[in-house]
């Protein structure tokens, strides 16, 4: 079993606006992945997606929801193996919201430089620390 990745971040947003990040469609298309069609923070519900021509796609199943501190979802991809799970963990932390994402499982993807785990380090990188804390700053 390989380490996860793990990031925490502390945002300047109450915990409820995070949330509302993580859980509505509209805002998760303009942080996280603008190809999201539709999500219901639901354990069981399948993301859809629409088409961007990569031959990745994804295929992601909410797993576990604690309403206001936990969403997890499968993170796999359509016509390869593996599967690895992200999960987000928020807490207040006074005024402000601190973001712990664990993703694990990454061992489990072909030995790709597509699946490697700098550029899953990478990703969480830019979708944390930037695109995440930009729309909380945009719209809190």
């Amino acid at each position: 079993m390989s380490t996860p990745v793990v990031i925490e971040r502390v945002y300047e947003a109450p915990i409820e606006k995070v949330w509302q990040a993580l859980t509505n469609t509209l805002a998760m298309r303009e942080w996280y992945f603008p190809q999201l069609q539709q999500f219901e923070p639901v354990a069981g519900f399948r993301f859809a997606f629409a088409g961007d021509g990569s031959p990745y796609g994804k295929e992601w199943v909410v797993t576990n929801v604690v309403a206001g501190q936990k969403l997890a979802h499968t993170w796999a991809y359509k016509n390869y193996p593996g599967s690895s799970e992200v999960t987000f963990t928020l807490a207040e932390q006074g005024d402000n919201t601190r973001l712990t994402l664990t993703h694990t499982g990454l061992e489990s993807f072909p030995d790709d430089p597509h699946f490697a785990r700098r550029r899953f380090e990478d990703g969480w990188a830019q979708i944390l620390g930037s695109n995440l804390k930009e729309y909380l700053k945009r719209n809190s």
